[in-house]
């Protein structure tokens, strides 16, 4: 009896402990080797992808400020920074594949402390010292911050690392904690769709609340396609699974619709608070989607999760400390520029506008009413062009431009 009875246990066990296993963080030291390799790739990815938004922003500046009459993606600038954006956003794809998706997400704080170095470095502006230090000390302050909970999120980050082949990711996405978490995710975003389309509660928390959650989604899908393409370049193909494409779709649909809020969101409000709200949504998001779907907190000890927590406060509040001391946006002064007129001369003296960006700005053009100013601000007057009677094969300009005084 007992000998024909523990055959048949061992059988029965057998499933559940294998199950046990695979859901298990691997602690070898190659493990923590993925964790840094991964971190790196994405470290390297925001960086180079904030040098390449600068960059191309550097150059639809240089082609407004002069006569060039190039269009933007004629120039080398602007094609360099796009071929630096195409590469950030490839070493910042690879990083999923090699560390979690609660340690890759985070990270994305770097191009915020790039943006902010990079927008200290090539200021126009000159200041004093201790001028310049007190403007930009939240600067300085929150890049410290976030470069500390930066490496709080690596040292304590999770180690939990598992091949992304389409068994495991099928296993993951029919799990029930993933089924809850996106039972209560669509009801929390069609409730927020709802007030934002209906009720036109345009507010910025519900905007970034959308692209987040979308966002949460993107990120899940993003380690799924990359760890595959891993997988098979290690040998064992997965791209012949349906599961693949399926969140390959998923990832793009998911992407293009948190791109088209985040447009809607730039409309209404400002880059700065954008970038720092829509950080802290975003990663929160993301961390709970990836330690729902991938487990990426099991078997992790209470002091690494809580310093991995303290690790995402400062990072939070570094950005914030950061996108808090820029500047807030001139409202725009609309003016007529006169070079559009036909037969009037060049108004830009050496590539620089007559019409400055200055607040309280009175020079020529503004559609203001300056007759009630003093003298000093008075508009620059054009130069006066004397009609040519008499010369043939000249032709005279369309108008003329009379003096005037004040007192008329």
């Amino acid at each position: 009896m007992e000998g024909g009875n523990s055959p048949s246990l061992q059988l029965q066990q057998l499933p559940l402990a294998t199950a046990a296993v695979s859901v298990q963080p691997h602690t070898d030291s190659f493990s923590y080797k993925e964790n840094l390799i991964g971190a790196l790739l994405a470290i390297f990815g925001h960086l180079v992808s904030s040098i390449a938004l600068n960059l191309q922003k550097y150059s639809h500046i240089r082609l407004a400020g002069s006569k060039d009459p190039r269009a933007y993606f004629r120039t080398k600038t602007w094609w360099s920074g796009l071929l630096l954006l195409v590469l950030g956003e490839l070493g910042v794809f690879s990083s999923y594949a090699f560390a979690p998706l609660s340690l890759i997400v985070p990270l994305s704080a770097v191009s915020v402390v790039a943006s902010a170095i990079i927008g200290i470095i090539f200021i126009k502006e000159k200041w004093k010292p201790k001028e310049f230090l007190r403007r930009y000390v939240l600067s300085f302050v929150g890049c410290g911050l976030a470069v500390v909970g930066t490496y709080l999120l690596v040292t304590f980050g999770p180690n939990s690392h598992e091949k992304m082949t389409a068994e495991n990711i099928t296993r993951h996405l029919v799990s029930w904690p993933f089924l809850l978490y996106m039972l209560v995710e669509i009801i929390v975003f069609c409730l927020l769709l709802y007030f934002y389309k209906e009720r036109n509660a345009n507010y910025i928390v519900i905007i970034l609340l959308l692209v987040a959650l979308l966002g949460s989604m993107t990120v899940v899908t993003v380690k799924a396609v990359a760890g595959m393409i891993l997988v098979s370049i290690q040998g064992a193909l997965q791209l012949d699974s349906p599961i693949f494409y399926i969140m390959l779709v998923c990832m793009i649909a998911t992407a293009i619709y948190q791109a088209t809020f985040l447009a809607q969101a730039s409309q209404l409000y400002d880059s700065a608070q954008i970038s720092s709200i829509g950080y802290i949504l975003s990663t929160t998001a993301a961390i709970s989607a990836g330690a729902t779907f991938y487990l990426d907190f099991m078997g992790e000890d209470v002091l690494h999760i809580c310093m991995f927590a303290l690790g995402c406060l400062i990072a939070f509040l570094g950005v914030f400390l950061i996108t808090r001391n820029r500047k807030k946006p001139v409202p725009f002064e609309p003016y007529i520029s006169m070079d559009a007129m036909p037969g009037m001369q060049n108004m830009h003296d050496k590539g620089i506008a007559v019409q400055p960006d200055l607040k309280a700005s009175f020079s020529y053009g503004a559609l203001e009413n300056n007759d009630s100013m003093p003298e000093i601000y008075t508009p620059a007057t054009l130069p006066i062009v004397q009609e040519q009677h008499g010369s043939k094969g000249v032709s005279a300009p369309p108008y003329r431009v009379l003096e005037h005084s004040k007192k008329e």
